[in-house]
């Protein structure tokens, strides 16, 4: 009978490792059915799962590996799997998969067990985890760096909103960004990023900055926390808020333009998606001159937001058209990924405010951005630790692979 052989080697990593080993094996002719390598900090760490020929080979197999593995400088560790574990094993390649990110400015062992503790209750086995974050300097760790880490998960959840909200809480106690997605073929094949302006894309609240030139800032500002809250229909609030705007010169959008504040990581994410093809659209409840200004910048493929009018150099205090609120700029999501050629699975949503709900819920990756609390308590992820590039990490592309080339 054929036997199942479980080898783990461990050591010091180096050029042709692997086919130094498997060139041993491959005199026996076994089957590799299982094999995973990894290297940290030049300490490798790879193990195969072998079937031998027959039953008395297995001896001769072991012998043979020690050896190598003795000329290598290395450790090896064999463990007989009976045959029942193993088809266990293999019927288990049906259960489902998810995939729960991990970033923060620096990531302690403390956070990784408050996880992973969290995760085993549920049910869940840790499959995998890797870092995608880059290398960080000890001078940096803790400070203005990134860290993340990605965790693979196989099981069955049988409370998400119950695990969304724990990792939520969790997320509050250990200082961190937790983001948990189905392990599905969207996953890496989104094509499609709406953003929000205001408090997302730019620091600022446009409207806001308007309002202190107008001489209404206090009024403005009193109405738009309201409305960012979710206290007061948007549409009604804009409106007001709009009217208090009446009589200020239409100048004062250029010097309001020349102070806003990209928020950071803005650029980074929007030449990435750029470099990748993805398509990229602002959907704002702000002004369509500040949007515009964005799309010249930083290379947004769409614009939609709201007209001022505007009457012999003056606003008058009220809107052309539509306006883009909540619910439109869900329309406009789906509108735009139809267009393309998308489905909404492969989009992703990013807004902070109560007016961006709509979109994130609809959209295959919701992302509430520094965002108020009832924002975060309902969208599908939440990104407050990091810049607008964290996002790269929730799609699970690594520093590496998003690094950008030398100019």
């Amino acid at each position: 009978m054929k036997e199942l052989i479980l080898i783990s080697i461990t050591g010091m990593d180096g050029p042709g490792i692997t086919a130094s080993i498997t060139d041993v094996l491959a005199k026996f002719d076994v089957n590799i059915l299982d094999i995973g390598q990894s290297v940290i900090h030049d300490s490798l760490s790879l193990g195969m799962l072998i079937q031998t020929p027959t039953k008395s080979d297995a001896g001769s197999i072991k012998l043979a590996v020690q050896d190598r593995i003795d000329e290598l400088g290395l450790t090896v560790r064999f463990v007989d799997t009976p045959h029942e574990r193993y088809e266990s094993w293999a019927g288990g390649q049906g259960k489902s998969r998810h995939i729960v990110t991990l970033l923060a400015r620096r990531i302690t062992a403390y956070q990784i067990s408050r996880l992973s503790r969290t995760v085993v209750e549920n049910g869940l086995n840790i499959d995998r985890i890797a870092r995608l974050s880059g290398r960080v300097p000890l001078k940096s760790i803790g400070n203005d760096g990134q860290a993340c880490a990605e965790f693979l998960l196989r099981g069955s959840v049988k409370d998400l909103p119950s695990l969304r909200r724990e990792f939520l809480e969790l997320s509050n106690e250990i200082d961190a960004d937790i983001a948990y997605q189905e392990d599905n073929v969207y996953r890496r094949n989104r094509r499609l990023v709406a953003f929000d302006m205001d408090s997302t894309l730019i620091k600022e609240e446009v409207i806001d900055e308007l309002a202190k030139h107008a001489g209404v800032g206090k009024q403005v500002a009193e109405i738009t926390e309201r409305s960012m809250r979710g206290e007061v229909d948007f549409r009604e609030s804009l409106k007001q808020r709009v009217a208090l705007l009446k009589g200020l010169p239409e100048s004062a959008l250029g010097e309001v333009a020349a102070t806003l504040q990209i928020t950071d990581g803005a650029e980074r994410l929007m030449s990435t998606l750029k470099k990748l093809g993805y398509k990229t659209v602002i959907l704002s409840g702000g002004f369509t001159y500040f949007g515009r200004a964005l799309q010249r910048r930083l290379g947004f493929d769409y614009v939609f937001s709201n007209d001022l009018e505007i009457a012999d150099g003056i606003i008058t205090g009220k809107i052309i058209g539509d306006i883009v609120d909540g619910e439109r700029k869900a329309s406009l999501l789906a509108s735009i990924a139809g267009h393309e050629g998308f489905s909404l699975e492969q989009t992703i949503a990013v807004g902070d405010g109560a007016n961006d709900l709509p979109m994130l819920s609809i959209a295959g990756l919701g992302i509430a951005f520094r965002a108020k609390p009832i924002v975060k308590e309902s969208a599908k992820q939440s990104l407050n630790t990091q810049g607008l590039d964290g996002i790269l990490y929730l799609m699970g592309l690594s520093e590496r692979e998003t690094k950008q080339p030398p100019s």
